[in-house]
Parts: structure tokens; sequence; C-alpha cells
């Protein structure tokens, strides 16, 4: 290796360096807050670290709201989502790669054109049409617009297209049925694409906040984002007690993708490779 290969590793080491230090910065001082008294998150010059770590700034934020009540309405609604989005963008991406169907092409163009209209853009009719649907004030208003995924149908299609031909032909020839090949031999091969799919869909669910505000009036059906915004709009200056809100609010997000790592990684090195 020579001298200019090396720096240029060292150089490309200390910028990603230092770019996860900045990433990881505000949710170090985040969960940082949480466990400080509320004189320390107001003293200045600040401290990285507690010097008297508490947990009376969770005990009072449970007090104040019913955080139990939201996370338990976000955890219902994410998962339904992430079950239905999986099990159905699975489902159509693999009807899309493996079968042989009239205005296949024309549909699946028609999928990934709904891909460029951005979301701020449909909500009045998604509204409108949850409205007059009574699906307002409930909980199937704020499952059932997140239970498919374009980008999921696309994912999964481009993985699923991958797999040869031959391993189904020979299940077929076997006497298996077609959602046994799906089942036993399509979702196995197509893990690392699952993964992928679960987390961002997971992410997405559990950290939307724009529909559940327009759909949602009842405090009691509140997921987690709106109701922590709620309640830093009626307690803007509860610093501390915000911080120990959002920090228990990341913990199912970082749980999900703990657990699904490996997969997620390798789903994406197999992606650039795709490419």
């Amino acid at each position: 290796m020579t001298h200019a290969s090396k720096a240029s590793k060292w150089v490309t080491f200390a910028v990603l360096l230092a770019g996860s230090v900045i990433m990881i910065l505000p949710f170090f001082w985040m969960v940082s807050s949480a466990f400080k008294p509320v004189g320390e998150v107001y003293q200045f010059p600040p401290s990285w670290l507690p010097k008297n770590p508490t947990l009376d700034n969770f005990q009072e934020m449970f007090r104040r709201i019913p955080f139990w009540r939201y996370f338990g309405n976000s955890l219902l609604v994410t998962s339904c989502q992430t079950i239905a989005t999986v099990l159905l963008a699975s489902l159509a991406g693999y009807g899309f790669a493996k079968y042989r169907f009239w205005g296949r092409d024309g549909i699946f163009m028609m999928i990934l054109a709904t891909m460029m209209i951005p979301f701020p853009v449909t909500i009045i009719s998604l509204f409108l049409m949850a409205q007059k649907a009574g699906l307002t004030n409930n909980y199937a208003g704020l499952i059932l617009v997140g239970v498919c995924s374009a980008f999921g149908v696309f994912m999964m299609r481009q993985f699923i297209v991958s797999l040869p031909d031959a391993l189904m032909e020979a299940a077929r020839m076997d006497g298996a049925t077609e959602f046994r090949i799906y089942l036993q031999i399509i979702l196995p091969l197509i893990r690392p694409a699952l993964a992928t799919l679960t987390i961002f869909t997971f992410m997405g669910a559990w950290n939307a906040f724009i529909w559940p505000l327009l759909i949602i009036n009842q405090d009691s059906l509140r997921t987690l984002p709106l109701g922590i915004a709620t309640f830093s709009s009626q307690y803007y200056d509860a610093y501390h007690l915000q911080m120990a809100a959002s920090t228990l609010t990341i913990i199912p997000e970082i749980t999900i993708f703990l657990l699904l790592q490996k997969q997620f990684i390798k789903g994406l090195a197999l992606g650039s490779l795709k490419g």
C-alpha cells in the first residue's frame, strides 16, 4: 500500500469519524438531559454528563401525561402498518417479478409513479375520503393509510426478480402450491430485503406526525409523536421532561434496528451489488 493510499484511507476515516460524532451529539445530549435535575439542564456553561443523575424527570413526566397510553397507541398502529406493508409488498413483489399477466409492466409503472407524488399533495384528498368513510378518531384511520408502500413493492420486486425461476419450477413439480412456494422458498431467500423494509416502515410509522394530527382529536387515541408535541406546547419550559419522554420514545426504534441490523446491512450490500 502506497503512502498516498494510506493517507487517503486515514483522511476518509477521519471524515467519517467526525461525521459520526456530529450525528451522535444531539442523541447523547438528549439522553444526558433526561437524567439531569432541572437545575443542571439550564446551567451555563452546560455539562455533558449529569452530576447528580436522577429518575425524577421520568416520574414527573408520567404524572403529567398518559405516556403509556400514547406508547400503546403507537405500538399498535406501527405494528399493524409494518406487518401489513411487509406482507402485501412481498406478495405484490413476488407477483410482479415471477408471473406473466396482461398489463403487468404498465401496472408496475403506475405504482412507481406514485412514489413521485409527495405526501402533502395527497393529504387533503386522503383526509376527505377518510372523513366520508368514518375513519376519523379511530385506529382504522391511523392504520389503513400506511398499510402498503409503493417503495416496498419496488424493493421486493427487485430482490425477487433476481431469484432463479428453476427453484419455483422444481417446487411446482414436487406438488407445492403457489402460496407454499412464496412462504417456504421466496420469503427465506429475501430476508435481507424484508428486514430492510421492516426497519424503514417501522421508523416511518413510529415517527408519523402529520396524519395523526389531522385524523385524531381525542387524547386517548394520540400516538407518541403527537402526544409529546402536545405536551411540549403545554409545558414548553419543561425541557427536562421533554428529553425524558423523547428518550423513552426512541427505545423501540433502536431495538428493532439492533434485532435486524445484520440482515439490514446484508440487504444494503446486496442492493448495491445489484445496482
